[in-house]
């Protein structure tokens, strides 16, 4: 058995000029998304963050084999934007990025402001928007377009690294575009088929919960106990993920900019193990575990932060 491999750009990618605009430009858009869930977040839709936090959270450890001995794992951030609306989708999204940093040292704390922006902000936006556009249509028509948007949107999170790399003097463009992308197209598929499974199952048990992020939008018991049951049965799996390197590892070892990364100043569960356990099955389940309680309630007081000032 082993732990999943990580996940994120960790820091030494990135220089610090670029780091620091991606970090402005995630505050400024997640100022926005305050404002606007301020505005709009359903008091039942409050639970609802903390099971869709703890879901991606825990689907994000399962890493599924591609091609050439590279893995991807699932982004979920046209998931978090379809059923929970754009703005609170991104502030779940941001929740289990950098918990995924500060608690399990998955991405570089300096970098933070990138992950999220490429992982959690674009892919939301992505998705609601595509979404949206079909709002009137049949559920296959739905379904089919939430396909493409999951796919777009780790198109788009690929091309973005590859952009905030070439500005690093990491890689240059002409090289790292196609690596990124070629390897992204593989694992954007995998996204698609996750997403539209995870939405057509609530479509055909709770389509209420397709909402614009209004009160309309409704989390009740049996709904949260079951999206907890779900997270907690994907991390009782996650041993199993794949150890391939996922698809930003295995651009970085093939351009040879793997060395580059530093690692965390300090450990808390990291690799998804809890240390006084070792590499071990039982290890990577609790640390899972431990993950999907604490986004969970972050998720949740988030939203209840955000209830009580709209």
């Amino acid at each position: 058995m082993h732990a999943p491999v990580p996940l994120h750009i960790p820091d030494g990618f990135l220089n610090l000029v670029v780091s620091v605009v991606c970090w402005v430009i995630t505050i400024i858009t997640l100022g926005l998304a305050v404002s606007k869930t301020n505005k709009s977040l359903g008091e039942k839709q409050i639970p609802l963050m903390g099971v869709m936090a703890a879901f991606i959270f825990a689907a994000q450890m399962i890493n599924f084999p591609v091609a050439g001995g590279t893995s991807g794992h699932l982004l979920g951030g046209v998931l978090a934007s379809v059923v929970l609306g754009p703005w609170a989708g991104m502030l779940v999204m941001t929740a289990v990025i950098a918990l995924q940093a500060l608690l399990f040292q998955d991405g570089g704390l300096l970098v933070m402001g990138a992950n999220i922006l490429n992982m959690g902000l674009v892919t939301a936006a992505i998705g609601y928007g595509l979404y949206r556009s079909v709002s009137g249509s049949s559920k296959v028509v739905k379904l089919g377009v939430i396909g493409v948007a999951a796919w777009l949107s780790v198109m788009a999170g690929a091309l973005f690294t590859s952009l905030q790399l070439w500005l690093s003097g990491t890689s240059q463009l002409q090289v790292v575009i196609p690596a990124m992308m070629g390897v992204h197209a593989l694992i954007g598929i995998g996204e698609a088929l996750i997403t539209v499974f995870a939405i057509a199952f609530i479509m055909q048990t709770r389509p209420d919960l397709l909402g614009e992020g209004s009160e309309s939008a409704k989390g009740g018991k049996g709904w949260i106990l079951t999206g907890g049951l779900v997270a907690l049965l994907v991390v009782l799996i996650s041993p199993l993920a794949s150890g391939d390197p996922d698809g930003l590892e295995r651009v970085a070892i093939d351009m040879g900019f793997i060395d580059a990364g530093l690692d965390a100043p300090y450990a808390i569960i990291p690799d998804y193990t809890l240390p006084f356990l070792g590499e071990t099955a039982i290890s990577t389940i609790l640390a899972g575990v431990v993950g999907i309680v604490v986004v969970g309630l972050v998720a949740v007081l988030i939203g209840r932060g955000m209830k009580a000032k709209s």
